[in-house]
């Protein structure tokens, strides 16, 4: 665990990042070589090496208030994953190279740059939407819209 920043206003602080997976297939139509991304597999990890907590203000409503952190990454996960899928499935991109070997490589280069700012975008929304939860809830200090928060995330686990 990392150690408490005290220049900051925060008890704690999540680190929490998503972690993906895909499959890139390419077909060739013609000269051209297009690839096309399926099997999309997206996970929000906790990373406790750079977490923290201030020790004087550990307990269990903080520890309950920065779980709902990893339960909000869950959730604008599900929540965003049609549109993710909208974006990359059952498209047929172009990529480029000068035989068919470079461009089964590019292929695979061009659909991790492609991946990668879908997931960046996903993480924009999970770092405005942990931003508003930490506003509403004062940190957990407000323990009736903590209650919301921990009702809403309890459904996730159903």
């Amino acid at each position: 665990m990392a150690e408490s920043n005290p220049a900051v206003f925060e008890d704690s602080h999540s680190f929490i990042k998503y972690q993906y997976a895909w499959t890139v297939n390419s077909d060739k139509r013609g000269a051209d070589i297009l690839f096309f991304i399926e099997g999309l597999n997206i996970s929000a990890e906790f990373h406790p090496v750079l977490s923290w907590v201030r020790p004087t203000q550990a307990d269990d409503d903080l520890l309950k208030h920065e779980q709902g952190h990893f339960d909000l990454a869950e959730m604008v996960k599900r929540e965003n994953m049609g549109h993710l899928q909208n974006n990359l499935y059952d498209k047929q991109f172009p990529t480029r190279g000068q035989n068919e070997e470079q461009r089964k490589q590019f292929a695979k280069e061009d659909s991790t740059k492609l991946v990668a700012q879908e997931i960046e975008k996903l993480e924009i929304i999970l770092s405005k939407r942990r931003q508003e939860y930490d506003v509403l809830t004062n940190y957990g200090q407000n323990r009736k819209k903590q209650s919301e928060y921990d009702s809403t995330f309890q459904k996730l686990r159903l």
